[in-house]
C-alpha cells in the first residue's frame, strides 16, 4: 500500500467514523445512560466487529452484494427494523438509579452482530475495500485495510461515548435525561431516511 493510499485510507475511515450515524449516536445514549466503562464492550464490539466485515468485503462479499440485489432489499428490510426496534429501546430506558436495576448497554457480540445492518457500517467497508484496498493484496491486503479501519475507528467512537458521559452530567438522571433519550432515539429513526430513499 502506497503512502498516499494509506493516508486516504486513515481520512476517510476518521471522517465517516467520527461523524453521526447508529453506532455513534449509540454509543452516545450508551455513555449518558451507563458511563464510559460499562459501555466499553460496545465500542469494542463496533470497532473490531467492522473491521471484522471490512476483512471479509475485502475477501469477496462485495461481488455477493452486486451479484444478489435482492440480498440488499432484504438487508434494508432487516436493518430498518433492527434500527426501530433499537431506537424504541434507546427511548425507554430507564434514567439510573432505575437503569442499574433493568437497562444494560449492548454487549459486545451484540455491537459486532450490529454492523452487519447498519447501513453507514456495510457502505463504509464496501467502499474502503473497493477503493483503498492494494491492488493484488489478497488477504493481507484486505486485512491491512480492516486493520487500518478498526485502528482508526475506536478513538472515534470513544469520543461519543465520552460526550454522552458528559451530557448525563449535565442532564442528571430525570426528566432532561429522558428527553435526551427521547431525541437519540428520534435521530437514529432519521438515519434511515437516506436508506430508504436509496
Amino acid at each position: 500500500m502506497t503512502q498516499e493510499l494509506l493516508f486516504g485510507l486513515v481520512g476517510f475511515a476518521f471522517a465517516l467514523s467520527i461523524t453521526p450515524g447508529p453506532n455513534n449516536l449509540m454509543l452516545m445514549a450508551s455513555g449518558a445512560n451507563f458511563g464510559l466503562l460499562r459501555t466499553l464492550p460496545h465500542m469494542l464490539g463496533i470497532s473490531l466487529g467492522h473491521g471484522f466485515m471490512v476483512f471479509l468485503m475485502g475477501l469477496g462479499l462485495v461481488r455477493l452484494f452486486e451479484s444478489y440485489p435482492n440480498l440488499r432489499l432484504a438487508l434494508t428490510v432487516l436493518c430498518s427494523a433492527y434500527l426501530l426496534w433499537l431506537a424504541w429501546k434507546i427511548a425507554n430506558a430507564a434514567p439510573p438509579p432505575e437503569s442499574d436495576i433493568e437497562g444494560t448497554p449492548l454487549t459486545f457480540l451484540q455491537a459486532a452482530a450490529f454492523q452487519w445492518v447498519n447501513p453507514k457500517a456495510i457502505y463504509m467497508a464496501i467502499t474502503a475495500q473497493t477503493y483503498y484496498a492494494p491492488q493484488g493484496g489478497g488477504w493481507i491486503g484486505a486485512a491491512l485495510v480492516a486493520g487500518v479501519f478498526s485502528m482508526t475507528n475506536l478513538p472515534s467512537v470513544s469520543v461519543w461515548a465520552w460526550l454522552g458521559v458528559q451530557m448525563k452530567r449535565i442532564l442528571g438522571t430525570g426528566r432532561l435525561l429522558r428527553a435526551f433519550n427521547i431525541a437519540m432515539a428520534l435521530l437514529l429513526v432519521a438515519t434511515l431516511i437516506p436508506l430508504l430513499q436509496g
